[in-house]
């Protein structure tokens, strides 16, 4: 099955094409941009499919980053999946971000902490274990203080890899490691492997998960409390 995996959640953009019955990894681009990356993804991916010599009838399954992350950043990825599924009539699912981090440092053996900045002292993390294979969510994906996240890593008295945006904020732990550079941000890799063991969705299906309210969400509460 080839899947073709996008990532629009941070600022990197980033797919990948990956061939799960000979498990090889077809093709794999991403970017460092300040570009928006409606302006960036589809040619990231059509560059992917070009220079693999196939074309988007050869695709038999597009997944997307679901979150967290940014929220215009992640509508971009999961409008333009749930557009090529409806023309194609190709299935599409959702991988959580950090999931999607921890797949990427598969190679890892032990715990893979994938955390991401969310705002003010607050991170986005997801424990995984893995063991070289296989990845095993260990707690659901959440958001909480970076300072209650260290205590929480130094309690597991195991050796742990740290991957995503804001690994800096932990360099300075005993006990932890940073991923490389080629696999601390999201490069769609590891979206097409989670993938590759997921569920597949219709498109009306795949939804963002941004794992806190969306400003729309916190200005009517706000209202709603003023009342």
């Amino acid at each position: 099955m080839r899947i073709l995996g996008i990532d629009t959640s941070g600022k990197v953009a980033a797919a990948a094409l990956y061939d799960s019955e000979s498990r090889c990894l077809l093709a794999q681009q991403m970017v460092y941009t300040k570009r928006t990356h409606s302006q960036v993804i589809l040619p990231l991916a059509e560059r992917l499919l070009a220079d693999t010599g196939l074309n988007w009838q050869d695709v038999d399954g597009f997944a997307a980053a679901k979150g967290p992350g940014s929220y215009t950043g992640l509508r971009i990825g999961i409008a333009a999946v749930k557009a090529m599924s409806y023309a194609l009539q190709i299935p599409c699912v959702g991988i959580s971000t950090l999931e999607g981090l921890a797949w990427q440092n598969l190679s890892w053996q032990g715990v893979i902490c994938a955390v991401m900045t969310a705002r003010q002292s607050l991170v986005y993390a997801g424990l995984y274990q893995s063991d070289g294979t296989q990845i095993t969510a260990m707690q659901p994906d959440g958001m909480q203080p970076a300072a209650e996240l260290a205590q929480q890593l130094a309690s597991l008295e195991q050796p742990v890899l740290l991957a995503g945006d804001a690994v800096e904020l932990f360099r300075a732990e005993q006990g932890l490691t940073i991923a490389s550079p080629m696999t601390r941000l999201q490069n769609g890799t590891g979206i097409c492997l989670a993938a590759a063991q997921a569920q597949w969705q219709a498109p009306a299906e795949l939804m963002p998960e941004y794992l806190q309210l969306v400003k729309a969400e916190k200005d009517l509460q706000e209202k709603q409390r003023a009342k």
